[in-house]
């Protein structure tokens, strides 16, 4: 079991992209941040699309996020990681009233995908930590333009990132007899189109709430261990 370094480092450029991105904040100009969250978008629905392609049941890529979805809803999980969030504002006394947006955007945008999923994979059972570093240069970037916009929230993404990552390092190995090449494509597939949600948020085309959606990861790799 290898050290998760690849999460730390992961964590250390959302905190330093963070920290810039306040420092600019309005001096950021507005069109700047426009044109970085429209890039960040367009580059994150392309990335997703290929994630999207490696399935090879559309059926069971189609059962996960409607079922995950409806779970997600029923139980409320967006309205309680805002409640959540919004705790932690009242704690931290931060007056900026996008708080809990941003922390909420940030953290969906650092922690959803495959190469947070698979980077931490990699380390934990390779102790190959390319894909993570290769994250971290992407977060740090996402990072300065995010804390412009949103404020201090997005630098906080730093600790469900962490965590997140670093369980997936930590308990890789546990879970690596369950886990084949056919149910971790389908799980990637499922991250593909969840962070093409995230380009289509990121250029305010729609509002998907993503994070309603998260027990469809969950679900598709138990549906793919049983089918595949």
């Amino acid at each position: 079991m290898f050290f998760p370094l690849g999460p730390l480092v992961n964590a250390a450029a959302v905190i330093a992209g963070g920290l810039i991105g306040l420092a600019l904040g309005a001096r950021l100009p507005e069109r700047m941040r426009t044109i970085v969250f429209q890039g960040l978008g367009l580059c994150t629905m392309v990335i997703g699309m290929q994630m999207t392609f490696k399935t090879a049941s559309p059926v069971m890529l189609i059962f996960s996020i409607l079922l995950g979805g409806l779970c997600g809803e029923a139980i409320r999980l967006e309205e309680r990681f805002m409640r959540l969030s919004d705790s932690l504002k009242g704690r931290l006394r931060s007056d900026n009233p996008l708080f809990t947006e941003g922390l909420v955007n940030a953290a969906v945008l650092f922690c959803i995908g495959a190469m947070s999923f698979l980077g931490s994979f990699d380390e934990g059972l390779r102790g190959d930590r390319t894909l993570v570093y290769s994250k971290s240069v992407m977060d740090g970037f996402s990072a300065i333009a995010l804390a412009s916009a949103y404020g201090s929230g997005v630098p906080l993404a730093a600790v469900p990132l962490l965590l997140y990552q670093g369980l997936l390092v930590l308990f890789a190995g546990l879970i690596q007899p369950w886990i084949g090449p056919a149910a971790l494509n389908e799980i990637t597939a499922l991250g593909g189109l969840m962070v093409i949600g995230i380009g289509l948020n990121l250029l305010n085309l729609t509002q998907i709430r993503l994070t309603n959606m998260l027990p469809a990861l969950p679900m598709v790799a138990v549906l793919a261990w049983l089918c595949l």
